[in-house]
């Protein structure tokens, strides 16, 4: 315009436009295949894969399966190690080989896990078989063993059903425990019983004889043990449920004990809780909290605080609705244990709750009900907890014939038994009618009750039991709750209780220290409550948020860097998923309460849309076509449900929320990044045709191409040099 010829003179002819770069940087990007960038990604992905895989391999049920050609009372072990409190002991390990049901001649073979954890000293005393309670709870979990390991070999015999090659599970009841609307509520009741028909009918079509799952067949199976190790006498150390099999034990082979220790003594009959005895430990309590300045300063009555509450239970805490029938229930479980190993269900937490709801703070109870519903579906091993309990139906029948009035009614019975309905739904023992009574027995005992205890209230213990110990001792300590609170209280003074009369048969309580009750817990369930509700709420806005500020980036700068897009679709997808999880779980709660928090379509859709959606959008590119860019989101999201999916079934429980999001932020990353590459191939594909057509054509930009590549020091989106930018090249044949 000014006499110049821009084609020749103005160096901005050189420079290639903003379009033609981005378009020659398309083509250079399309070109590169496998990159360093994508070979390391691929490689997170696989680890992420096997990770998943071994988790899966890992995480399932006991390996315990009969040896081929074994046979009954079969033994073998071999050397291993077992974790303690105090750190890996030597142990042997190996599987016992017993019959299903021993009345049948004909029964087939099942396989039951066994450790002995060896003594330190050379000359050992009697050997401690260890007895769990339950039931429906495993036997091979023993931490304090060390405590014992110092003179004593301490043994662990898995009980049939839970730990074995055989084990009762009951899904059918699992989810009628998850779904339910309200544990206490009628339809809960029917739909809990129809499970346990259910699961016993799919159990006996399976091949399994429900009639070998009962206590006497437990305890043979420890007789099994003792004779295969070649023990003369064993002592027994039981707690809870596990004292009625140390009963059995005693009155089935008195010469095989030398000695026995039960904590928390559950006599015949006892397996529910009778709401009168509770009614005691109320009382007990309420004396307690009125002794107790900060306790007393809250309430003039905890008695009547309880009963007022229950009476007028608020439903709500903000938004999150809170259910009747979960709360009570746990507190009948969490009222059982009195000191703070057992929070975040503790009584004095239990109690802390309940006089913060009377004074207008009802998030404690939320709290009950929340924890109900997330720990109560799992809790037990259903099968085995309804054969082995079954040994006390008639006492169920009767009780539920006859019902008491209670401070807060018999909430642990009721879920526990169904209200009775359980009785009629699950095939009775048929071996233990003369178990269902208590016996005499010469075995030197010693019974360790808690003063505090619900779930096996001392008085039980020296009412129905003592009488038939000639040799029995009671030690009720005061203040104390149940078998884990003797446990986590003192456990020098408790291991020297125990030991001093396994050792000599004397009862020296002089190195135990005298509990006490302590109304202020180190943290409570209205504090964990709103921490919970507050990270929830948290994390799910900023899921939210992060989306959408996601979207307006690339809408005003069209796709982000390679380190933030890369951080953004590796290491956020965790903030993503939770968040994602949490607001889904929000949703259900609201509006909807026999959708479990924990379902699978809850989890896979709640999680793997908002990390398919994150990671797309970190991927996308506003230079691409809009096609690409669509099918990207897509594929994304498909590869998150599908990676959540695989993700949430590789494990159970919690852990299953972690594996989902790894297994979605897997699946979005592994599909994009196949679609990178597919697309990539096509693009080198399609240049690679043109390079040769425009060869035959003697197109000379091609030769200059060939004969002068590319150096290192140039460009990787640099255009083609075009006639008028580069006059040095011969000009162009016309066609």
């Amino acid at each position: 315009m000014f006499g110049r010829n821009r084609t020749t003179d103005d160096p901005r002819a050189q420079r290639p436009s903003r379009k033609e770069h981005a378009i020659s940087g398309r083509a250079s990007e399309r070109r590169r295949g496998f990159t360093a960038a994508r070979i390391v990604a691929l490689i997170v992905i696989a680890l992420g894969v096997l990770g998943l895989v071994y988790v899966q391999l890992t995480g399932g049920t006991s390996a315990v399966s009969v040896p081929a050609g074994a046979h009954a009372g079969q033994l073998k072990l071999t050397a291993c190690t077992y974790t303690t409190e105090k750190g890996n002991s030597s142990a042997d390990c190996g599987t016992l080989v017993v019959p299903e049901n021993r009345t049948d001649p004909h029964s087939r073979l099942i396989a039951l896990p066994v450790i002995v954890i060896r003594a330190a000293s050379a000359h050992p005393s009697v050997p401690i078989f260890r007895l769990n309670g339950g039931p429906g709870t495993t036997n091979m979990v023993f931490p304090d063993a060390s405590r014992f390991t110092a003179d004593h070999d301490v043994v662990l015999v898995g009980y049939r059903g839970v730990d074995g090659s055989s084990v009762l599970d009951c899904p059918e009841v699992t989810s009628a425990v998850d779904s339910s609307a309200d544990m206490l509520g009628q339809a809960s009741f029917k739909a809990y019983a129809d499970g346990f028909r259910a699961c016993a009918t799919r159990l006996t079509a399976d091949g399994v004889d429900l009639v070998g799952y009962t206590l006497p067949e437990q305890v043979d199976d420890l007789e099994a043990v003792r004779k295969a190790l070649g023990y003369k006498q064993i002592d027994l150390v039981s707690e809870s449920a596990g004292t009625r099999l140390a009963m059995i034990y005693a009155w089935r082979y008195p010469t095989s004990i030398y000695r026995s220790v039960m904590i928390g003594a559950n006599p015949p009959g006892d397996f529910l809780f009778d709401a009168q005895t509770i009614d005691q430990e109320f009382q007990s309590y309420a004396q307690l909290c009125a002794a107790d300045a900060g306790c007393s300063k809250r309430t003039n009555d905890l008695i009547a605080t309880f009963k007022h509450t229950a009476a007028n239970m608020p439903d709500h805490f903000l938004f999150l609705p809170i259910k009747k029938g979960d709360v009570l229930a746990a507190t009948a479980f969490g009222m059982q244990e009195s000191t703070d190993a057992d929070a975040p269900d503790s009584a004095p937490m239990t109690i802390d709750a309940w006089l913060s709801a009377a004074a207008g703070d009802p998030s404690g109870l939320w709290f009950e009900s929340f924890l109900a519903s997330i720990a109560f579906p799992q809790a037990f091993v259903w099968g085995e907890f309804a054969s082995v309990g079954s040994i006390d139906f008639p006492a169920v029948r009767q009780y539920y014939a006859h019902p008491d009035p209670s401070i807060i009614g018999s909430p642990g019975t009721d879920f526990l038994f169904a209200s009775g309905e359980l009785a009629s739904a699950w095939p009775a023992a048929t071996d233990s009618d003369q178990y269902m009574h208590d016996q005499t027995s010469n075995v030197q005992t010693l019974v360790i009750s808690g003063a505090l205890d619900m779930a096996t209230p001392a008085q039980n213990a020296t009412t129905q039991l003592m009488p038939y110990l000639p040799n029995g001792h009671q030690v009720v300590l005061p203040q104390l709750g149940h078998a884990d609170s003797f446990w986590s209280y003192d456990p020098a003074g408790g291991t020297a209780l125990i030991s001093t009369y396994l050792g000599t048969g004397q009862v020296d309580q002089s190195l135990y220290t005298s509990p006490h009750l302590s109304f202020i817990p180190a943290s409570t369930q209205t504090n964990i409550a709103k921490d919970i509700v507050g990270t929830m709420i948290g994390l799910a806005v900023l899921a939210v948020v992060s989306l959408l500020l996601m979207w307006w980036r690339i809408r005003r700068r069209g796709r982000f860097g390679r380190v933030a897009s890369a951080m953004l679709r590796s290491v956020y997808p965790l903030i993503l998923g939770l968040g994602g999880w949490f607001l889904g779980v929000f949703i259900v709660l609201t509006t909807s309460s026999t959708i479990a928090i924990d379902d699978q379509l809850l989890a896979v859709v709640s999680i793997g849309v908002p990390i398919g959606l994150g990671i797309s959008l970190a991927w996308v590119n506003r230079d691409r076509q809009s096609t690409a860019n669509t099918i990207g989101f897509a594929a994304a999201a498909g590869g998150g449900l599908a990676g959540a999916w695989l993700g949430f079934n590789a494990t159970s429980g919690l852990l299953s929320l972690i594996t989902a999001i790894v297994g979605a932020t897997v699946g979005a990353n592994l599909i994009l990044l196949v679609l990178d590459i597919s697309w990539d191939r096509q693009a080198r594909n399609r240049v690679d045709e043109t390079d040769a057509t425009e060869a035959k054509a003697g197109d000379p930009h091609h030769r200059r191409r060939l004969a002068f590549p590319r150096r290192h020091s140039e460009s990787a989106i640099a255009p083609r040099p075009s006639r008028i930018s580069d006059p040095s090249l011969p000009p162009r044949a016309s066609s």
